[in-house]
């Protein structure tokens, strides 16, 4: 370093200027950018009756694509430094934000929805009138009148 830090912000991103974290930053976010929708495939499958969890994968997967193709593509056309570290301070800050912030009280309200349902079923199956269909009258015969 020869340089103050804060004029390394204003270089571009570039194998020559940033040696040790230019080639593990675009590896990187290429490897979780694919990680991250193999992922959301799996995720998504598994949890596609409950639609909160599916809009948390939704929000990561965006999120995610943006972040780490932004951050290869700041790598190939050289963007300043700056760009590429706001890039992915944000980028990773609103997943973590997603993830941990905004969904878990969704979650846990979700949940003593599917509780509250559940006990209801439970007990209305638990009373054995409930499960069988009450008689409503006569039924009507069911041979047709010929003219």
């Amino acid at each position: 370093m020869t340089q103050p830090p804060w004029e390394y912000l204003f270089q571009p991103f570039s194998r020559t200027n940033f040696q040790d974290i230019y080639d593990p930053i675009w590896i990187s976010s290429l490897v979780l950018l694919v990680v991250l929708v193999v992922l959301y495939n799996l995720r998504v499958r598994a949890l596609h009756r409950h639609r909160l969890y599916t809009e948390m994968w939704e929000w990561l997967l965006w999120t995610g694509i943006i972040t780490f193709f932004l951050l290869v593509v700041g790598a190939v056309f050289l963007f300043d430094f700056f760009i590429v570290l706001l890039t992915a301070v944000i980028g990773i800050g609103v997943m973590v934000w997603v993830r941990f912030r905004r969904y878990p009280p969704l979650f846990s309200a979700y949940e003593m929805q599917l509780a509250r349902q559940s006990y209801f079923q439970r007990a209305r199956a638990s009373k054995p009138e409930a499960t069988i269909r009450p008689k409503v009258g006569p039924r009507p015969s069911k041979r047709r009148r010929r003219r």
